[in-house]
């Protein structure tokens, strides 16, 4: 059966049009998408990484509460501090999945320092313990004697408590997200006024993320915070406080530093 060329010839304009119509969707969808994938992609790796730092939050709490534990039995002593700290954190930056591995993990970071080569690329403290309480210089010669005196307890504040402020060093391993967040926090620790710069989540604006009211140490945690930005390891300072009553009498060879090594000050 033969076609007639008439209708062809009417069908084939409306055949056209069709076709272009469904170019110019094409063409207006691919231009949504590359205007909106950038901030789709960035809030599906923000959201992970906010997960994963609400993690390492908790994880930064018990570890305060540990290291203050170890320290009120064991005298103040920074080393056992440390090491308590360390392996509370430990799932938030390694494999911790068997006896095998967390004793491996544990080995590997006992000096308190990440491994470029396995924590992928950071270097540098994983925490920083600053003894607020008991300070130093009010130690007593014969405090090994006296600590556990009924008579000495006359007021609550006679009670010897050892108070310390734990940082956690939290390596951050989401791309982007760790960058943009990093930059934040500079600026929020008044590091330094982050403006001029095109804006990462809205490249059509200039970012002006101004500086923002200081916190305590934060001299030492700016500049640990540059030096590390500066190497493109993207941390950030997840901080906790826990005081407890010391169990053992603080000895003058734990505190011949107020604060435990590496936190600047404090001497």
């Amino acid at each position: 059966m033969e076609r007639d060329p008439a209708v062809n010839e009417s069908v084939r304009p409306m055949l056209s049009k069709r076709r272009r119509s469904a170019d110019a969707q094409s063409g207006q969808a691919m231009v949504e998408a590359a205007l909106t994938l950038p901030l789709t992609v960035f809030l599906v790796l923000g959201t992970l990484q906010f997960f994963l730092l609400l993690q390492a939050r908790l994880l930064t709490e018990y570890a305060a509460f540990r290291a203050v534990r170890t320290g009120s039995v064991k005298h103040g002593d920074c080393e056992a501090m440390t090491h308590a700290a360390i392996a509370a954190l430990l799932p938030a930056f390694s494999r911790t999945d068997s006896p095998q591995a967390l004793g491996e993990t544990f080995y590997a970071h006992r000096d308190n320092l990440y491994q470029p080569g396995r924590d992928s690329g950071h270097s540098g403290a994983i925490v920083w313990i600053s003894r607020e309480r008991p300070l130093r210089a009010e130690l007593r010669e014969d405090e090994e004697e006296s600590f556990d005196d009924p008579a000495r307890y006359t007021r609550t504040a006679d009670v010897v408590r050892l108070e310390a402020r734990l940082v956690f060093w939290y390596p951050m391993r989401i791309p982007f997200a760790n960058w943009v967040l990093g930059r934040m926090i500079l600026a929020h620790m008044t590091t330094f006024g982050y403006g001029g710069h095109v804006n990462p989540l809205m490249p059509t604006q200039v970012a002006s993320w101004t500086r923002q009211t200081a916190f305590s140490l934060e001299e030492a945690l700016s500049a640990e915070m540059i030096r590390r930005a500066e190497l493109k390891e993207y941390v950030f300072p997840l901080q906790a406080n826990y005081a407890m009553r010391m169990m053992t009498p603080p000895r003058p060879q734990h505190f011949q530093t107020q604060n435990c090594a590496p936190v600047p000050g404090g001497s």
